[in-house]
């Protein structure tokens, strides 16, 4: 039987042509199925360099395999975007392409050799590769070829099968880096950019402005610079009128138009006088006559750069369009490869036979039949542009056609424009013959141009271009005459006009932003994403104002992530990690470090993002509602769920919280004091927390809601070892635990710090468990029916039931109907004042400034009543006071009432003196020492549940 040999294309139609070509006059050819539906199995017998070989033909689509993260950092919220620059990415097969994976393995087994029929372009070398990797791993005995092509027609495919050789891997490592580089920048800033602005403003082009994706790309992003400094240019332009001389003469039955020498003048005035003295001397001399034969050369042959700029400018057609034509008719056979980025032809290649193809045809045939006329002289060898990719030729027809059944007008168009250009660059140029005068005018210079032509030649064929000729009067040295006409004229100056999709693919291209593969791509995102907009009639791109808003954030950071440059570096450094003068990981390397900067720096700025989508968009509320999805700075890496990262968040309360990027999957959260006033996680790692790293955060609080034995700043740590943080909470409390607009009550959970944690069950009907070495956990049931239980290693445990609030005091602990407040209200009218606030006073017994009455919120005293100093120390609750202010008592009496309340009361000055001096005790009599309640000092509670806290 010979060698058995499997073959694997990229699309379904180049493997059944190829096999159709082959198998001619070879015993027929045989097809069955394979895994896939779409991608069948082809066999045939055919000799390769006299050795016979039965081949087995199949093929897969496009890429075999996708690059993507891991799966712990596929999540948007799973990290922080930053991490996305060092995340470890793998190359697999999808699940939709797993059948032809089994296919290849499959087949791959049962053979010797494997030849490879991708595109000869580095993407299709990518992709080679890609084969290469599953079926060697089915049989590592695989002797691997690459065929090498550039058209599916018969001479071109026996050649490339006779002529084997081996895949080029620096090519694939390009690639590899571009995905790689692509994958990264592409997802940390489209990450960044979504997460940032996406809920924060109403975006009013989106139905369902919830799934719009603010993508970013490095070659996208860049794209769209051009779009909006070309509108910028626009915008800023201010008309200004300018005056220039004209001048005609008609003689000969012909017109000449002068132009002045100097153009034209801003200062009317000048141009005036100019004017008027050409008036008064207005006879004409001719200074100079020049003649000369000029040419107008054919293009260049045919790259895909090329055809997508002419196709728009002829045709009006997109770019994508233009590729998705000319793709059908390459799979076809009618034209050669359509990506090539090639503008010269191989010495080796065979032009005359292309030519002679398109005799037949009833319009350009009679032109084609001159060509091969040796006789006619119009043949000529065509130019050489400059360009060679090593792997296609410019892109050229090579099969006739006077066209087909099936073809749509936009194959009729760009089949003839690519005949017409290849017929057009193996001519001759145009001749000409062109001749300039000079004439003075009262010492002012003017000129005009004739032109005669000679030979149109290539223009004969080359439908798209002209060459205008206009005749002038015969003129001499020394000749003079009088002008026809002498005009003083006014203008105004004009910007330029928006970018056509010709003018904004020849920027890409000088840029070198993109390839001739993908240009089109970049340029379709643009409108995918809303941020430019195409007229259909002009092919011009405005920006959108969403897309002049993120040039413009960008632009204001000081950064050009918008201008081509690093992309242009980048593509050269791809370019020359192909031809092996660059290493793939030294590249890798050097271009994700800058990028990560430039990434960094946008994070720190971004409230340059901010101003710019105000200046167009209005605010919405959900980005307050949404803060937990809303992006902020890694603190560490979560201790409860272990996947994702704990950010610095600040609430739309202003308190700042660390909360897992996990939510709603992992609800863990660290709650802050409640007084800081900015909060910034820096470089610095705290060395007592671990696992780390935990970056410390540098705090600033509100002088006047700390106590002054605290300091503004510091530098802290919510790893657990921070006792200045515990404190501060303690004494001033964590704030409104409100969770995405759900009351703290029952619904969140909050935990200070890594040793603090909570676990809440997400159904309250159900049952919660947590497992922590933490010291301190607190299970939080959703619905106050739930039961929540947890096994732990921690010093203190405790379940908070949901409780009703009073609604006289709305303080928990008791209902309505047997609230304190509302029982001593009634014995302290007749001893109480008011302040100037109009609240219940008395006057304080050590300073005699008025004391408020307040409310205690401690668990042992919540509801109760007392008055406290604010200008010192002095307390007393208000049913003492009202018991000693009492006709018929005296302290003994009120020491009796406190001993029959069990003691639980607080407060009174001792030996019942209502001058100052007096020492503060408690209720047993003990002198009040050591911690305490700074604002009021009592002992039997913090500031952070003070009475007197906020008023």
């Amino acid at each position: 039987m010979g060698i058995r040999v499997f073959n694997v294309a990229e699309k379904h139609s180049v493997a059944r042509d190829v096999s159709a070509i082959l198998s001619r006059n070879q015993g027929g050819l045989r097809s069955r199925d394979g895994r896939s539906v779409y991608n069948k199995i082809f066999e045939f017998n055919y000799q390769i360099q006299g050795q016979q070989c039965h081949m087995i033909f199949t093929s897969i689509h496009g890429h075999l395999m996708e690059l993507e993260f891991e799966d712990r950092y596929r999540k948007w919220h799973s990290c922080d975007p930053l991490d996305l620059y060092h995340a470890p990415v793998r190359k697999y097969v999808p699940q939709d392409k797993l059948d032809i994976k089994k296919t290849l393995e499959e087949e791959a087994r049962k053979c010797q050799w494997l030849i490879l029929w991708l595109d000869c372009d580095r993407e299709g070398e990518n992709i080679a590769f890609e084969v290469v990797q599953v079926c060697t791993e089915a049989n590592r005995q695989l002797n691997v070829w690459r065929a090498r092509f550039s058209s599916i027609i018969e001479r071109e495919i026996h050649q490339s099968v006779q002529r084997l050789g081996r895949p080029n891997q620096l090519f694939s490592d390009a690639v590899d880096v571009r995905q790689e580089i692509d994958l990264r920048i592409g997802a940390s800033f489209t990450r960044f950019q979504t997460m940032l602005l996406r809920d924060a403003f109403v975006l009013d082009f989106a139905a369902d402005g919830r799934n719009v994706v603010l993508s970013y790309g490095p070659c996208q992003f860049p794209t769209l610079g051009f779009v909006v400094e070309r509108y910028w240019e626009i915008q800023s332009h201010e008309p200004e009128e300018f005056w220039t001389v004209n001048c005609t003469h008609n003689a000969d039955d012909c017109t000449a138009s002068f132009n002045w020498m100097r153009g034209h003048l801003f200062d009317y005035t000048c141009a005036v006088i100019i004017y008027e003295m050409c008036i008064e001397e207005p006879t004409a001399t001719v200074t100079q006559v020049r003649q000369r034969e000029t040419l107008k050369r054919p293009p260049h042959p045919l790259s895909t750069i090329e055809l997508e700029k002419r196709a728009s400018r002829y045709f009006r057609m997109g770019a994508k369009q233009t590729m998705k034509v000319a793709e059908e008719l390459y799979l076809s056979g009618f034209i050669s490869y359509p990506r090539t980025e090639t503008d010269s032809f191989s010495t080796e290649t065979d032009l005359h036979t292309i030519v002679q193809d398109q005799q037949q045809h009833p319009v350009w045939g009679s032109y084609a039949q001159r060509l091969l006329d040796p006789g006619a002289g119009l043949w000529k060898y065509p130019s050489n542009g400059g360009h060679d990719d090593k792997a296609h030729p410019p892109i050229h027809p090579t099969k006739f056609s006077a066209g087909e059944s099936n073809w749509t007008p936009d194959h009729h168009k760009l089949y003839e424009l690519v005949v017409r250009h290849f017929l057009a660059c193996v001519s001759q140029p145009a001749v000409g013959a062109e001749t300039t005068v000079d004439i003075d005018i009262a010492g002012e210079l003017f000129c005009t141009t004739g032109r005669v032509i000679l030979a149109k030649n290539y223009l004969e064929v080359y439908r798209f271009e002209s060459w205008g000729g206009s005749i002038i009067p015969t003129y001499t040295l020394g000749h003079q005459f009088t002008p026809t006409t002498l005009t003083l004229d006014s203008g105004v100056t004009r910007p330029p006009p928006l970018l056509s999709e010709a003018d904004l693919m020849e920027c890409m291209d000088k840029a070198g932003i993109g390839t001739d593969a993908t240009m089109h791509d970049h340029i379709q995102k643009l409108l995918d994403r809303y941020y430019a907009t195409k007229d259909m009639n002009t092919t011009r791109f405005t920006p959108t104002h969403l897309g002049e808003a993120l040039v413009m954030g960008y632009d204001d950071m000081g950064y050009e992530l918008w201008k081509p440059y690093l992309r242009a570096t980048m593509e050269s450094d791809m370019k020359a990690v192909s031809i092996g003068t660059k290493n793939k990981d030294e590249v890798l390397t050097t271009c994700l470090q800058q990028m990560k900067a430039c990434f960094q720096d946008a994070k720190l700025n971004k409230t340059k993002l901010f101003e710019a989508m105000d200046v167009f968009f209005e605010r919405t509320n959900r980005s307050a509602a949404n803060e937990q999805h809303t992006f902020g700075e890694v603190v560490r890496r979560c201790n409860l769920c272990l996947e994702s990262d704990m950010v610095l968040k600040r609430k739309p309360d202003g308190n700042f919280m660390v909360g897992c990027l996990g939510y709603p999957q992992c609800r863990n959260v660290v709650w802050l004091p409640g007084p800081i006033s900015e909060a910034s996680v820096t470089t610095t790692v705290c060395s007592n927390c671990t696992p780390g790293p935990v970056f410390m955060i540098q705090f600033k609080f509100r002088r006047l809601e700390i106590p002054m034995t605290f300091s503004v700043e510091h530098l802290g740590c919510v790893g657990g070892c921070d006792d200045i943080l515990k404190q501060l909470i303690e004494t001033c409390g964590t704030g409104s635990r409100d969770i995405l607009g759900v009351s703290g009550r029952g619904r969140g959970t909050s935990t200070f710090p890594s040793n603090v944690q909570q676990s809440i069950p997400r159904h309250g009907g159900g049952r919660g468990s947590n497992t922590s070495s933490s010291n301190v956990q607190q299970s939080v049931p959703r619905q106050g029916r739930g039961r929540g239980s947890n096994t732990s290693s921690s010093n203190f445990q405790q379940s908070i039931p949901r409780q009703r609030t009073c609604t006289h005091c709305r303080q928990t602990g008791h209902t309505s109907n047997n609230c304190p407040s509302q029982a001593s209200r009634s014995r302290s009218a007749r001893s109480q004042g008011t302040n100037q606030q109009g609240e219940p006073s008395i006057p304080c017994g050590s300073c005699g400034n008025p004391c408020a009455l307040r409310t205690a919120n401690t668990e042992s005293n919540r509801g109760k009543k007392f008055y406290s100093c604010q200008g010192c120390n002095f307390f007393i609750w208000e049913d003492v006071h009202n018991e000693r202010n009492a006709p018929s008592s005296n302290y003994s009496n009120q020491a009796s009432a406190q001993s029959r309340r069990g003691g639980r009361g607080r407060g009174g000055r001792s030996g019942g003196s209502t001058n100052g001096g007096g020492n503060f005790v408690s209720a047993t009599g003990e002198t009040i020492t050591g911690r305490r309640c700074f604002i009021c000092q009592d002992p039997s509670h913090f500031a952070n549940v003070c009475p007197s806290r906020g008023m």
